[in-house]
């Protein structure tokens, strides 16, 4: 991993005035939705509806025939619902995004878009267990109706498994002498709460200790929202339900995310694809990358909202 993409690595963004006083402030709002180049009368998914800033921009460039449909497994995301006739909210993961296109009626799509940031609801909500700056249960689960939490995860997983989640998902400097301290501790006492688990584990902690539990955070809550697999299944369904010409723009926070889209908008899979050892050709992908680098937000936003700092945009074309 190159210098620059482990910059991105904060699972955390500072709270600052942009973000204060809202459910969530959308990130590259206006880049996003004119990437997707939206026709009055088409059919468009937010898989990431949220606090349902970018799903309101694309809602007023749809006609009366157009359709907008938003997807978001988190219960809260509902107090933010527009009552509109041309929005059709999915309370569920986007993994699922094919099966419930269907359930609709809805074969076919004509753009697609996913935020991928933790909202700043989330964040903000002390009781959900997401941030290192208030101690509560140790949950992190963006949809309360599944069974895993942090807590299980910590109290539960083997050391190696530790091991591999916090250097895989949260590149902990010492991963493995991290997963050898939780499984030493929890021996003596349960790790049930965010300062259980800081004190538990304070002895160990490497460099800048809100860097480090930044980190140890997201590996967390990526594995119990198993982030990686699901935005893997939404991206490879993408290519089916896209119709040739429709567009996917993707708005990830760190570099594990970005690589994933990167690797699938550039040729149809999540590994790099040796070429052929006679012909020199790959396997070709669905869909053909819009930009050949990502598109970063201007200096003013990144002033203005910190979180959107390390978030970059990735568009692809249906060929």
């Amino acid at each position: 991993m190159m210098p620059e993409e482990k910059k991105s690595m904060n699972a955390e963004p500072q709270k600052d005035t942009a973000g204060a006083n809202a459910y969530h402030v959308p990130v590259l709002l206006q880049e996003a939705v004119e990437a997707l180049q939206v026709k009055p009368n088409g059919t468009y998914v937010d898989c990431t509806f949220g606090g349902g800033g970018h799903s309101a921009a694309i809602l007023k460039q749809l006609g009366t025939s157009g359709l907008l449909i938003g997807f978001d497994q988190d219960e809260d995301a509902r107090k933010n619902l527009p009552a509109d006739d041309r929005f059709l909210f999915i309370p569920q993961n986007f993994r699922y995004l094919q099966r419930f296109l269907r359930l609709h009626q809805v074969s076919q799509v004509d753009g697609i878009l996913a935020d991928l940031g933790v909202s700043s609801h989330q964040f903000d909500e002390g009781e959900r267990g997401f941030s290192t700056r208030f101690d509560a249960n140790l949950d992190m689960r963006m949809d309360s109706r599944n069974n895993l939490t942090a807590a299980v995860v910590l109290q539960t997983y083997s050391e190696n498994r530790l091991h591999k989640m916090f250097e895989q998902y949260g590149e902990v400097t010492n991963a493995k002498t991290l997963a050898k301290t939780i499984v030493a501790q929890r021996a003596i006492s349960p790790l049930n709460t965010i300062n259980q688990l800081k004190q538990s584990v304070q002895a160990i902690v490497k460099g800048n200790p809100h860097k480090y539990f930044a980190q140890l955070f997201q590996a967390i809550r990526i594995e119990v929202n198993d982030e990686m697999g699901a935005l893997k299944e939404m991206l490879a369904q993408s290519a089916t339900v896209l119709k040739p010409g429709g567009r996917i723009a993707v708005i990830t926070f760190h570099s594990l995310e970005d690589r994933l889209v990167k690797n699938f908008f550039k040729q149809g899979s999540f590994e790099e694809v040796p070429a052929d050892e006679i012909y020199g050709t790959r396997p070709a992908s669905a869909l053909k990358p819009v930009n050949k680098k990502p598109i970063l937000p201007a200096p003013a936003e990144m002033e203005k909202n910190k979180r959107s700092r390390s978030a970059k945009l990735r568009v692809a074309e249906k060929k």
